[in-house]
C-alpha cells in the first residue's frame, strides 16, 4: 500500500538521529556542512541551536533530536547541518538541521512507501509522510513543511532579521566536545 500524492519515484536524502534513518525530499535540501561555528541566541526554545553564517547571511540551526524529544547527542561526530528550503504562508524559509550523520540519496519507488503508522491520537504523526521500505530498514519519511509549527517558523524567520556577528570560524566536531 503505498501514500497518496506520491506516484512516482523520488529521491531523499537519507541521515541518522539516536540509530534511526530518516529521510527528507532531497528538493527540500540546499546543501550539507559540517559542524561550524554555531552562535547561540539568548530567549530561542530549546531546540534551537542558535544560528550560523552562511556566506553572510544568518541561518537559524535546528536540533532535531530536541525537536524530536531525543536526548541530546553526546557526541557531535559525524554530526553535520542540513540545510533545507520550508515555506510559511508561501514564503520561503532556510534553516539548518543538526543531525547525527548523514547517510545517503536514495531512490524510493511509490510501493516502497506505506502511510505513517496510526498510533492513537495522542502521538502527533502528521509529520511523517510515510515510512520507506530499503531492504530490510525502515526509513522514517519526514514532511519537512510539518516537522516544524508556524509559530516556530515564525521564530526562526526572526532571527534573519539579526545582525550576523563576526565569529564564523570553522570547527571540529571533536574541539566542540571539549567544553
Amino acid at each position: 500500500m503505498s501514500v497518496q500524492g506520491i506516484t512516482q519515484t523520488s529521491q531523499y536524502l537519507t541521515f541518522k538521529l539516536d540509530n534511526e534513518i530518516y529521510a527528507m525530499d532531497i528538493t527540500t535540501v540546499r546543501e550539507v556542512l559540517d559542524i561550524i561555528q554555531i552562535t547561540k541566541v539568548p530567549q530561542m526554545p530549546d531546540f534551537m541551536c542558535g544560528v550560523i553564517n552562511l556566506r553572510g547571511g544568518v541561518v537559524p540551526v535546528v536540533d532535531l533530536r530536541l525537536k524530536f524529544g531525543l536526548a541530546e547527542a553526546t557526541s557531535l561526530k559525524g554530526a553535520c547541518i542540513v540545510i533545507i528550503e520550508v515555506f510559511l504562508d508561501g514564503e520561503q524559509t532556510i534553516l539548518g538541521i543538526l543531525v547525527d550523520a548523514v547517510q545517503e540519496v536514495i531512490s524510493l519507488e511509490p510501493e516502497q512507501i506505506d502511510p505513517p503508522p496510526r498510533i492513537g491520537t495522542r502521538l502527533k504523526t502528521e509529520f511523517i509522510k510515510g515510512m520507506g521500505k530499503k531492504d530490510e530498514e525502515f526509513i522514517i519519511i519526514l514532511e519537512t513543511g510539518k516537522v516544524f509549527s508556524a509559530g516556530e517558523l515564525a521564530i526562526v524567520q526572526a532571527t534573519d532579521d539579526m545582525p550576523m556577528p563576526e565569529i564564523a570560524v570553522g570547527m571540529d566536531a571533536e574541539d566542540e566536545n571539549d567544553d
